[in-house]
């Protein structure tokens, strides 16, 4: 009494589509959302390369360089006013340097879904004077 399997042939028709739609709706995703986590890593990196510069360089000076940085970087939610706040607190000599940047960026997902991506960072500093 042995079964016969000729008529199954083990396709899985069904679960390798689902996979293939999940996994073309992830890489849509991934190319929208990325370059934004991207260009805001960056500016973070900028900000805090900057706020350990605060001996050498003033707070005005430091604000038009993250600026420039923030439209090097296309973000522009990062140029309101008040999106990007920097404390220096000390003197020439060695203080702290605070920087800190409050926006949201909006993601559109092929006009299906927009995502906000918050940026709520606050950067703290210690400088001294490299001379």
């Amino acid at each position: 009494m042995t079964s016969s399997r000729k008529q199954e042939r083990g396709e899985g028709k069904i679960g390798c589509f689902t996979s293939l739609v999940v996994l073309l709706i992830l890489t849509a995703v991934a190319l929208k959302v990325v370059p934004v986590l991207w260009t805001n890593n960056n500016l973070v990196n900028a900000a805090e390369d900057l706020g350990s510069r605060a001996g050498v360089l003033s707070a005005p000076a430091l604000d038009q360089q993250l600026r420039a940085k923030a439209a090097e970087l296309e973000i522009p939610e990062a140029l309101i006013k008040g999106a990007m706040v920097i404390n220096v607190m000390g003197d020439k000599q060695s203080g702290t340097c605070v920087i800190k940047l409050h926006f949201i960026r909006k993601v559109d997902l092929y006009g299906v879904y927009t995502v906000p991506i918050p940026m709520d960072k606050d950067i703290a500093r210690p400088y001294m004077d490299a001379r």
